[in-house]
């Protein structure tokens, strides 16, 4: 499928020297991005189960009235009022169970889209309500069967940005041409043992109708760990980003395998060495702008980004920490008190997650880093962002999670093996941000928490702001000592 000429892409703005990390699900919440946003730099939103988080503040009674709000400027109102409908409860749900939404599937009805769509707009449209600040968005390549309707979704309210990590998105630059002028988009799915080819389609007329004008084109940064990846995406024009965000093993979240043969540690963690650490040179040498991500969350970091070539950082864990990200408070006040006395550990798990990549986890009790808590967990996966498709006998997709009751991923074709120590993300993330089920016997789902390993910047920010800090808090002290005349480049 060819793409249509490009729509207008607004290049010509300063770019950010501060890129505030889309974490978690919901750990970058609307508020968040937009106070990054209204400091000057980049503010981006989680679009990981986007869909389930809108869905769930509506049944929780949507405080503040910020969902509502938000629904009213949706550009197809019909839509809007069959997702209030079905999913808002004025009172709060009382202590039961949330109403599930659609499971992903490669190929899903229209209207299972409807709210993906609208939730990436909701969350967008709040976070840029009011202002011309820059706003974004985060999505992982390996959940790509939600790809292309929250992109949809987040171009309707006029996203800036769009980044993209834990994987290799190749076919992200031709999917925002062709969504922005409303046109059929589609991604290939890895499928598991596929002997032919899966695409999910994303049909903006087949959603909203048709008859709405040309979207603009947000710029796309790929997350990627090697400058050999840099350079393979540069290569052609259907695959070439905008820029980079170049992560290393630091980074909060799921990072990149170590090159090689994997090597644990004494402690169970991957050993990652020179090989892991991209080449800056080569990556400048490509001509794209670039922002350098892990372990960049202090003034002097900042300035050294600066002078290796960087347009700038991005930083998560200051800003995942912050009085405005999406964190349950009791979780984030433990967090502080263990950062303050030096005891907060965060380890790079090698099995949490059903994705294979390493995923970092900070040990806290009562949550599914607790041996005990993930021993007490009843295996099941209800929600399956991270499903793994796989083919049938005959071509069906069937889905699996290493994650679920290990007798049904094994009936399904799975390795037993691939189960050891996979952690539910999906319950586990939401419940972080105060999103939890409750189950119908009364079992509430555990939280988990991810940080970046490089505490350094927030242990400083800590001792200057004993009660926490805010998001511009965190942007000031980031911009400490540089000028701002060096953020001004603008994209190629």
């Amino acid at each position: 499928m060819s793409a249509p000429p490009a729509p207008p892409r607004d290049a010509h703005r300063p770019l950010p020297m501060v890129i505030q990390g889309g974490m978690g699900v919901a750990v970058s919440p609307w508020q968040l991005a937009r106070a990054v946003a209204l400091c000057g730099e980049l503010g981006v939103v989680s679009g990981t189960a986007i869909d389930i988080v809108v869905a769930r503040r509506l049944q929780d009674g949507d405080r503040g009235g910020h969902v509502v709000r938000a629904l009213e400027h949706f550009p197809v109102p019909e839509i809007a009022r069959r997702v209030t409908k079905r999913y808002l409860r004025p009172a709060g749900r009382g202590g039961t169970a949330y109403t599930p939404v659609p499971r992903l599937r490669v190929t899903p009805r229209p209207a299972d889209l409807e709210l993906m769509v609208v939730a990436g707009f909701v969350e967008v449209w709040l976070a840029k309500e009011g202002h011309d600040g820059l706003v974004g968005v985060n999505l992982l390549e390996k959940v790509q069967m939600a790809t292309a309707a929250t992109v949809y979704g987040t171009m309707l309210a006029g996203v800036d940005y769009v980044l993209m990590g834990a994987g290799i998105p190749t076919e992200l630059p031709v999917l925002l041409d062709r969504l922005a002028a409303h046109e059929v988009g589609q991604l290939d799915v890895d499928v598991h043992g596929g002997t032919r080819p899966h695409i999910t389609t994303l049909d903006p007329v087949a959603i909203t109708g048709g008859g709405l004008p040309p979207l603009r084109r947000p710029q796309f940064l790929a997350i990627v760990s090697a400058d050999v990846l840099a350079g393979y995406l540069a290569r052609e024009d259907r695959t070439r980003p905008d820029g980079y965000v170049i992560e290393g093993p630091t980074a909060g979240g799921h990072n990149a395998p170590p090159r090689g043969r994997l090597v644990l540690d004494d402690s169970g963690q991957p050993v990652y060495g020179p090989r892991d650490d991209a080449n800056l040179a080569k990556i400048a040498k490509i001509g794209l702008p670039f922002w350098l991500a892990g372990s960049a969350g202090t003034p002097e970091q900042v300035r050294d980004a600066l002078a290796q070539g960087a347009a700038g950082v991005q930083v998560g864990t200051l800003f995942a920490l912050s009085a405005e990200s999406g964190f349950d408070d009791a979780l984030r006040a433990d967090l502080l008190a263990r950062l303050a006395a030096g005891t907060l550990d965060v380890r790079t798990d090698p099995l949490a997650s059903p994705t294979g990549f390493p995923f970092k986890v900070a040990s806290l009790p009562g949550t599914l880093s607790d041996p005990e808590v993930y021993a007490a967990r009843p295996r099941l996966c209800d929600l399956g962002y991270l499903r793994i498709p796989y083919e049938r006998a005959g071509g069906a997709v069937g889905y699996r999670c290493p994650a679920e009751p290990v007798d049904i991923y094994v009936r399904k074709g799975g390795d037993a093996a691939d189960t050891v120590g996979r952690a539910c993300l999906c319950n586990a993330l939401t419940a972080t941000v105060d999103l939890e089920q409750t189950r119908r016997d009364g079992y509430v789902e555990p939280a988990i928490v991810t940080l970046g390993t490089g505490l350094e910047g927030a242990a400083r920010l800590l001792a200057e702001h004993p009660r926490g800090w805010t998001a511009a808090e965190a942007v000031a002290w980031l911009r400490a000592g540089v000028a701002t005349a060096t953020a001004t480049a603008t994209l190629p």
